[in-house]
């Protein structure tokens, strides 16, 4: 019998519980052995339910039991989370956790505790909900050096953004509506402000460059500046705006941010709208390989870890590890990452704003006393130079987004 374990029964916890008795039979076919969860951390008692007998509130009785062999982490939060995973491993358990923030900021340390002691660390369902991404990441294309990670890592922020290009609405409206249907929470910080985002891309950094990436390192720029008109401004030039994660590698070191794209529309990445999220991974062999679908969700986010629970009883090794990075110069400051920008200005003196941004710079639009341009290849850098130039001439650069 393999018995697990679940800390934390909110929607995911629950949906754990929910797929393992939905599945059972077919999930003892393939781990070889029947599958029961024995224990569900909770404040909670969960009276009158199927399951209320095997409710504890003393993670101690799980630690003790030797019965139990796979602890599925689904608090959320860095702490306690963090430290019942980590004593989870040291008793000699496997650790399943859909909890980017845990895995974002300790991660490295769980998987060296997890080889320690011959157990493993997984956490498929950490980025992307149900779509399967860091296995591939880690295992099929762990041939390729990878040139580059780009994609859509939020479902909030992508359903915003939708709604503001295909309805013309104000982010603050759209925000709103969001809460109602129950895609952003009531406080959305962590999703609008692209902090969900920064830590699921450090962790898809970690693996495809195998040095850690502290979420405190990289820039994460959100969504709350866009406006309607930047949004239209993308569509005048074939391009959505999407909030991406990105990385790639710059010689000993990389570039890592979380910023609004201008993405054009033949890129597969604009395709994806409303709650769906999109990972571009670019290996120097297989060239682009994308990753679709909904990034959230009881069921797929479940389905992915429990995935990760066959894989943990099943797999003779784990492929997931990185370094702690002693390099304070490794994450490259994005402002020296050469590309377009789009840049839209409080003004209607176009042709003063193109002769003092060098690079090439061409109008886009000119409505409502506001310039839009978008630049040739430079950096954020240099164009900040000329940026200063014409604020002192009183003229105020109103939004900066890249191009992808």
């Amino acid at each position: 019998m393999l018995n697990v374990a679940i800390l934390g029964f909110g929607v995911v916890g629950s949906g754990v519980y929910e797929v393992i008795n939905m599945n059972k039979e077919k999930l003892s076919d393939r781990i070889g052995e029947p599958i029961s969860v024995k224990k569900i951390l909770d404040l909670r008692t969960f009276p009158g339910t199927p399951y209320e007998s095997i409710v504890t509130s003393d993670m101690n009785e799980i630690l003790s039991d030797p019965e139990i062999s796979v602890v599925v982490e689904c608090m959320g939060g860095s702490h306690p989370a963090y430290d019942y995973s980590m004593a989870s491993l040291k008793a000699g358990k496997s650790v399943v956790t859909s909890n980017k923030e845990v895995v974002a900021n300790f991660g490295s340390e769980l998987l060296a505790e997890a080889r320690k002691n011959g157990v493993k660390y997984l956490f498929e369902a950490s980025v992307g909900g149900g779509i399967p991404l860091i296995h591939p990441l880690c295992e099929c294309l762990s041939i390729n050096n990878v040139e580059q990670i780009a994609g859509i890592l939020n479902g909030t922020t992508n359903y915003i953004l939708t709604r503001m290009l295909n309805e013309g609405l104000p982010f603050d409206e759209v925000l709103a509506e969001a809460q109602r249907l129950g895609y952003a929470e009531k406080n959305p910080t962590a999703d609008v402000d692209g902090i969900d985002a920064a830590r699921k891309i450090c962790i898809l950094s970690d693996i495809a460059y195998g040095k850690e990436v502290s979420v405190s390192e990289i820039r994460a720029e959100g969504i709350r500046n866009i406006t309607s008109r930047d949004v239209e401004d993308a569509h005048k030039i074939g391009c959505k705006i999407k909030l991406l994660g990105y990385s790639r590698p710059d010689g000993d070191g990389i570039y890592c941010l979380v910023a609004p794209f201008f993405v054009p529309v033949e890129n597969i990445i604009s395709q994806a709208d409303d709650v769906f999220n999109c990972v571009l991974v670019t290996g120097n062999a297989v060239g682009d390989v994308a990753f679709y679908g909904r990034g959230a969700g009881k069921l797929p986010t479940a389905a992915a870890i429990v995935s990760d629970i066959t894989e943990a009883v099943l797999s003779s090794s784990c492929k997931l590890l990185w370094t702690k990075n002693n390099n304070k110069d490794y994450v490259r400051d994005p402002e020296t990452l050469p590309g377009r920008l789009y840049v839209r200005f409080a003004s209607d003196n176009a042709s003063f704003i193109t002769d003092t941004v060098s690079c090439e710079a061409s109008v886009i639009s000119e409505k409502d006393g506001k310039v839009s341009v978008v630049t040739g290849i430079t950096t954020e850098k240099e164009l900040k130079k000329s940026l200063c130039i014409l604020e002192e001439k009183g003229i105020k650069a109103e939004s900066l987004i890249r191009l992808l």
